[in-house]
């Protein structure tokens, strides 16, 4: 990865990142070029946090990994082709998803078969609507065949719209 000989990555080299962590076109889809971002450094200048004006797309972890805010989670749902990096769940699972409880595998209908633990998902509504942003913690095969144990950590989710 190029970077600058501060450290600081740019909008292309993070757009790069976004394609390799969650495929082809997410960059753009997360970060268009078209548009304004702010993107918040650490004193050394590794930039840490992306926002626009709707919010936080993401946060740039030491490991080189994003972690998605709600924002982010929007961006790739529109961007994505479902299941691509989602866990899907019904209305009875909805409310407490909102309210950022975790997601269980016995209440997943279904996920894309890229998920691995430790990947950024989108918790969706069967319907199609984003619920919240949060980590897997298990892979695919296991969401799907485990009754029990925790699918998604749940970092954020999405208010409900009125």
């Amino acid at each position: 990865m190029s970077e600058s000989a501060d450290g600081s990555a740019g909008l292309p080299q993070l757009r790069t990142i976004a394609d390799y962590q969650f495929g082809a076109d997410a960059g753009t889809a997360l970060f268009p070029p078209s548009e304004s971002l702010t993107v918040k450094r650490t004193s050394s200048g590794r930039p840490q946090q992306i926002h626009a004006d709707a919010g936080r797309i993401v946060s740039f972890g030491t490991d080189g990994r994003f972690t998605l805010g709600l924002e982010g989670g929007r961006r790739l749902a529109a961007a994505l082709e479902p299941p691509t990096y989602r866990v899907v769940v019904d209305d009875e699972s909805e409310p407490f998803v909102r309210e950022e409880k975790n997601v269980f595998a016995k209440f997943v209908l279904e996920v894309g078969d890229e998920i691995r633990p430790g990947d950024e998902v989108l918790v969706v509504h069967e319907r199609g609507e984003l619920l919240a942003v949060g980590t897997a913690e298990l892979d695919a095969d296991a969401i799907r065949d485990f009754e029990t144990g925790m699918a998604v950590n749940v970092r954020e989710g999405a208010p409900a719209e009125t």
